[in-house]
Order: structure tokens, then sequence, then C-alpha cells
């Protein structure tokens, strides 16, 4: 067993109240610490699981077994990251981050941002990132990319169950991509 650190982001359909602490306590969610951000509510977590899925997996159970008006959100930390974000998490300076990202420094082939090019603020997918520098041996704990895909597959999975509706039209819309590159090949 394994100690993970992770971060639930609950919704509450009724707002946060001590009964909602004690029922998350009595559910078995003593490995964490209720706290609020703008009016967010969140529990962080330092849990002993086998892997981190099954870690996150059952404090979302015990989460939304409460009887109380709870669901989580999103779990963090997230997948998209700013330059800066890439460096803290890699224990690396900004402007090494940087002349990677500008072709400075490497092969120039640093993963693409996800959002932002036009933007102040560039985000990047944490799970390419570490992708890449596990691919250009500049990172020798695999752990690290498995526990980005884990995050990150978690939090799609979550967004597709709060809107059934939006996880259709992601797959209509796919379709028609795919049938429009063979229209165009």
């Amino acid at each position: 067993m394994k100690t993970y650190e992770f971060t639930l982001v609950l919704e509450s359909s009724g707002g946060i109240s001590d009964q909602m602490e004690d029922a998350l306590f009595e559910a078995g969610c003593d490995d964490a610490i209720l706290s609020f951000r703008n009016g967010i509510a969140y529990l962080d977590f330092d849990r002993e699981a086998e892997n981190l899925e099954k870690g996150v997996i059952s404090a979302i159970h015990q989460v939304e077994q409460t009887g109380m008006p709870l669901s989580v959100k999103r779990v963090e930390p997230s997948d998209f990251v700013t330059s800066a974000e890439i460096a803290r998490r890699l224990h690396r300076s900004k402007q090494s981050v940087q002349q990677l990202i500008s072709g400075g420094r490497g092969d120039g082939d640093f993963p693409l941002p996800i959002a932002g090019v036009t933007a102040k603020t560039m985000l990047w997918s944490w799970q390419e990132v570490v992708g890449w520098f596990l691919e250009k041996k500049k990172l020798d704990e695999k752990s690290i990319y498995e526990n980005a895909t884990t995050l990150k597959q978690l939090n799609e999975s979550l967004d597709a169950r709060h809107d059934e509706a939006q996880f259709k039209n992601i797959r209509r819309i796919t379709k028609l991509i795919k049938k429009g590159r063979s229209e165009f090949v």
C-alpha cells in the first residue's frame, strides 16, 4: 500500500454544513481535510491504496454515499498546466521549461499547448508533457505518467457522467470528423 495525495472538488445542492462534515467522516473520509476556497468545497486526501485509481474511486464512493446532497465534480491535480506549473511539478526552473517550449533547448518537439495559443497564458496537458519527458529520458519515474493518465481519465469520466447529452454529442461530432476526413482524402 502506498499513500496518494489528491483533491476531490465537491458539488452540493444544499450547501456545506457541519452535518456534511460529520457524514463525510463517518463514510470513511477520515483521511481527508474539508476546505473551502472562493466558495468551493474540496477534500484534500492522503489515502492509502493499492494504486491511485483505487484510492480516488474509493474516496468518490464514500463522498457520494453519505446520504447528503454531495457529488464529486473533479479530481486534482488537474491535467491542465501552465509552463510555471510544469516547472513546479518537475522541480525545474521556469527558464528551462520555457527554453524547451520555445525550442531553444532540446529537439524543438515539446508538446503543443492544448489551449491558450492566442491568449496570454497557454495550457498544456500534464499527461502529454510527462509522456514527452519520459520519452526523452528526462524523467525516471514512469509512475508519474501513469498517475497523470489515471487522473485525466477519472476527470473525463466524471465530466461524462454529469452530462450524458454532452457525451453523446462528443461521439456524434467525432463521427462527423471521421466521415469528413474520408470525404476530403
